[in-house]
């Protein structure tokens, strides 16, 4: 019965075969393997589109609405299809004789689901060939920047507010007394922004200063309106630039922020356009002086005004601190009447404060009271009575090194952070830390004096890591003004930006009584053919990057001369005949020049205390016995130049009072030469081992590291057949017995001094566990070495090790870069108590970091990044991912490896300062 109901069943089909819509029935097995087909192309596609789009997100872009809604739809597809194909596949198996259905009209109805999907399908697939996948997130309209709670001045805020608000101020400015607090009322005008709603579309905030740089205000205005790089790059000229800024702000209302201005400023030069009643723009300017807001042509001026007595009592109370103030009961009094001596200058309140905040003692707060006393109470003149206040935290540095040195800082231009190091050598050389015997104790107490200057506030950090430090702008007048002796002899120090203006000093007998000259001029091409300077004692030219000679004999009228930085004149190729007659210099900086050769006379400087020679990779020529000649040379250093031969060692080796040397080698012959004299190796500080290209095993004796007793950084770059580096561990009286125990007393005896290593380019290089012999390592580079698979091999040895002591427990600073075959750091979890700052770029094969719950966080900063790579980490447990994710910083590429600031190895790797980035 069953057959004769499915033959029966073939009648009206037959007969529909001939209609239009059999070809539902007839072709569904065809039309199955089609849309099969299709779909398996579009999964495909789909792929493709879903990875362009995920590498779009990792650079901060979002995808567009058109993208996203193609992705949802076949998502939505493909479940579709699955069922219908399921189902049609049934169908198929039901037929009789393989080919007739037994359900016509389900058999139909599957057919015709099969054909539209096809057709959609395919559909599908044609729209999904996009050109572009994800846009750029749009930028916020304003920056936050980062300050602290404030306190007043509200009156001024308050009338700021009320004028932005009105149609016919476009510009507004804000002008009042150094340290009265203008920035800080300019950053509260900034990130009001963000809290409130507007009409601007941008808010643009720049830093002027005293001599202000255009080119560096259009590159500020240029990074805000996101103009593209490629465009911005074919502007050459300031003008071109001015015309592109102006052709973006044409079409913006924005507000631009304007911090810092001592003079006119001529608004299109920038190409910024005149806010108006029709463009609605506004421009909010701080300045010093009064004048310049009539010169900017402002439409409202605000004073703003020191602090009113409960104000100035609230800030003063905060940088004292209440732990101080409640030390004993008389202090609180005698504090509030410090904070009135202040007058209410935000400046001198936090200088003060932070200056008292230590002192429990209520005889000292007495002695501060009569001190601020014995100056005038009513002092003319808005710079006089700021400075006689700030000059009580100079009056109270213990002793007068201190004092000289934080003199000193003004020498350096505005807004320019300065490396510790360097400070401390120029310190040296200038002879303020009085006759320098031995050049690391020297040192010491130069970190002891840079403490001193920030605790009592007048130098401040620079950066995240304290290895530089800046001056601000109102201390650094100040100080200028106690070298000028209390501004009666302006000229004794001199800082300008503008060469030329030397020829007009000349003319004026300037010069005559001047002691210290500062020069920063990048367009500087030439000099006066010579300057008369009887007195002159110091002498800096920076940065001039147009200079490539002196004419000769500039030098041959400055007989007092003691300090020479000729740094970073990246295009000085000579130094001027007559630079020997210079009998009385002691520090002479050539670094980042590109002279080729230095001069004979240079072995005349019988005085000379410290060369500095870093960076110079176009050094070829230094002539037979020059080194030798300079029976005063204490310190030397020729780190990431041209490699040292084995003579100029042998030179260095000759000199009694040499302590301290800085130098790259290059071949066999001069390591070998620093391995023979013990001298050298216990006046080694940085050693750079650089394009070695012959040595495959680098092979270093526990004694040998003993010797180099003041070694701190040891830089390997660009050794190709380097495979590794091994420390044979010996104790003295001890050869055979090498015992763990002994080991570890050898690693802690021996090896205490290294703090910087830094690997790169070392494409052999399989692993560094050489280094769990440096117990105070502090910062670690490894970048650019292709094989490398583990920092810390896991063998045998070193569990035994870690089991007795902590591994990088001093270490600061991690970076890996670019290291394609990068596993591991390390396989088993590691402490890092003073861990700060960890950075990986480029290792996708680092899959876990040794960390677990007992791996510290308490120093920990930052862990950066790509936002791939920390998202493909595996963690021991979910408690431990969940308290380091909080660290995590993204890379991102487009900021140009801004990193620099902390990319010093052993405090000469950049050794070049930097200008405050704003």
């Amino acid at each position: 019965m069953e057959f004769l109901s499915s033959v029966l069943g073939l009648v009206p089909c037959l007969y529909d075969h001939t209609s239009k819509h059999t070809v539902y029935i007839r072709d569904l097995k065809k039309n199955l393997q089609a849309l099969s087909k299709e779909m398996a192309d579009l999964n495909n596609l789909y792929e493709d589109v879903k990875a362009r789009v995920k590498r779009a997100e990792q650079r901060q872009m979002m995808r567009t609405k058109e993208v996203g809604g193609w992705i949802r739809q076949v998502e939505d597809m493909e479940k579709e299809v699955a069922e219908i194909l399921q189902g049609g596949n049934q169908e198929i198996q039901k037929r009789c004789l393989g080919c007739c259905p037994r359900n016509c009209w389900s058999s139909y109805k599957i057919g015709k689901a099969v054909s539209e999907k096809l057709v959609a399908v395919s559909g599908q697939i044609g729209k999904g060939h996009f050109d572009v996948v994800a846009e750029m997130l749009p930028r916020l309209p304003v920056d936050e920047l980062p300050m602290e709670a404030t306190v007043g001045p509200q009156l001024a805020y308050e009338k700021s507010c009320r004028f932005l608000k009105d149609p016919q101020v476009g510009i507004m400015g804000l002008y009042g007394m150094g340290g009265v607090g203008k920035t800080t009322l300019l950053k509260k005008i900034n990130n009001e922004f963000l809290a409130t709603s507007n009409d601007f579309e941008v808010v643009i905030w720049a830093v002027v200063s005293k001599s202000p740089d255009i080119e560096k205000i259009q590159q500020v205005i240029w990074n805000r309106l996101e103009i593209p790089r490629d465009k911005w790059e074919t502007r050459s000229s300031r003008e071109e630039k001015a015309a592109e800024i102006l052709r973006v702000l044409k079409r913006k209302r924005f507000i631009l922020l304007l911090d810092d201005i001592w003079e006119g400023l001529d608004l299109l030069e920038m190409g910024v356009p005149r806010p108006d009643t029709e463009n609605k723009s506004k421009i909010v300017l701080t300045t010093r002086s009064q004048d310049v807001c009539h010169q900017m042509k402002a439409q409202k001026s605000i004073e703003v005004e020191c602090l009113e007595s409960e104000d100035a009592w609230t800030l003063f109370r905060k940088e004292v601190g209440e732990e101080i103030l409640n030390s004993h009961p008389d202090i609180p009094m005698l504090a509030k009447v410090v904070a009135e001596e202040c007058r209410g200058l935000p400046l001198a309140l936090v200088n003060l404060g932070r200056a008292m905040a230590a002192e429990k003692d209520p005889s000292n707060w007495d002695n501060v009271i009569q001190d601020l006393r014995k100056s005038p109470a009513e002092i003319t003149g808005m710079e006089d009575k700021l400075f006689h206040r700030l000059k009580l935290s100079y009056d109270r540095l213990p002793d007068n090194a201190s004092k000289s040195c934080f003199i000193y800082h003004s020498m350096f231009r505005e807004d320019w952070e300065t490396y510790n190091f360097h400070l401390i050598e120029l310190w040296i050389g200038e002879g303020f830390m009085g006759e320098v015997h031995d050049i690391h104790e020297a040192r010491d107490q130069g970190k002891k004096i840079i403490k001193t200057l920030k605790h009592a506030c007048l130098l401040e950090s620079g950066g995240s890591r304290e290895i530089r430090v800046k001056i601000h702008d109102v201390i650094r007048d100040m100080a200028l003004w106690l070298y000028g002796e209390h501004g009666v002899k302006k000229n004794k120090i001199l800082v300008y930006n503008k060469v030329a203006r030397l020829d007009e000093d000349q003319e004026t007998s300037k010069l005559k009584e001047t002691e210290k000259i500062s020069l920063w001029d990048m367009d500087v091409g030439k000099f006066p053919k010579t300057l008369v300077c009887p007195n002159l004692k110091t002498l800096f030219v920076k940065k001039c990057h147009n200079l490539k000679k002196f004419p000769s004999g500039f030098f041959q009228f400055m007989p007092l001369l003691r300090v020479l930085d000729l740094s970073a004149n990246y295009n000085l190729s000579e130094l001027p005949t007559g630079i020997g007659k210079l009998g009385a210099l002691r520090y002479l900086n050539l670094s980042n020049t590109r002279i080729r050769e230095l001069s004979i006379e240079i072995k005349n400087l019988k005085n000379l205390m410290i060369l500095i020679m870093d960076g110079m990779e176009s050094l070829e020529i230094i002539p037979q016995d020059m080194i030798a000649s300079l029976i005063s040379l204490k310190l030397f250093s020729i780190y990431k130049s041209s490699g040292v031969e084995e003579t100029l060692l042998e030179e260095l080796e000759s000199l009694n009072d040499i302590s301290e040397i800085s130098t790259t080698i290059c071949n066999a012959l001069s390591f070998n030469k620093l391995k023979s004299s013990h001298k050298l190796q216990r006046c080694i500080s940085h050693l750079h081992l650089h394009k070695w290209g012959d040595v495959i095993s680098l092979e270093l004796s526990s004694s040998f590291f003993k010797r180099m007793e003041h070694l701190k950084a040891l830089y390997i770059s660009h050794c190709d057949k380097l495979k590794d580096v091994k420390i044979n561990v010996e104790r003295e009286g001890i050869h055979n017995d090498m015992t763990l125990p002994n080991k570890i007393v050898a690693r802690e005896e021996y090896f205490h001094t290294l703090r910087h290593v830094d690997i790169e380019h070392c494409s052999k290089l399989l692993d560094l566990t050489w280094l769990v012999y440096a117990p105070y390592l502090e910062h670690l580079y490894i970048e650019d070495c292709e094989l490398i698979e583990e920092v810390i091999r896991d063998d045998r040895e070193v569990c035994e090790m870690k089991e007795k002591l902590n591994i990088f427990s001093r270490l600061k600073y991690l970076k890996l870069n670019r290291l394609p075959r990068l596993k591991s750091i390390y396989q088993h979890p590691l402490l890092f108590p003073s861990l700060e700052i960890i950075k990986v770029y480029e290792c996708k094969g680092v899959r876990s970091l040794p960390f677990d719950s007992n791996t510290s966080n308490n120093s920990l900063k930052k862990i950066k990044g790509e936002t791939s790579w920390w998202n493909q980490l595996k963690w021991n447990d979910e408690t431990c991912k969940h308290s380091f994710t909080p660290y995590f910083q993204i890379h991102e590429v487009e900021a140009y490896l801004s990193d620099s600031e902390e990319s010093e190895i052993g405090s000469i790797d950049d050794v070049q300062e930097q200008p405050i980035s704003n």
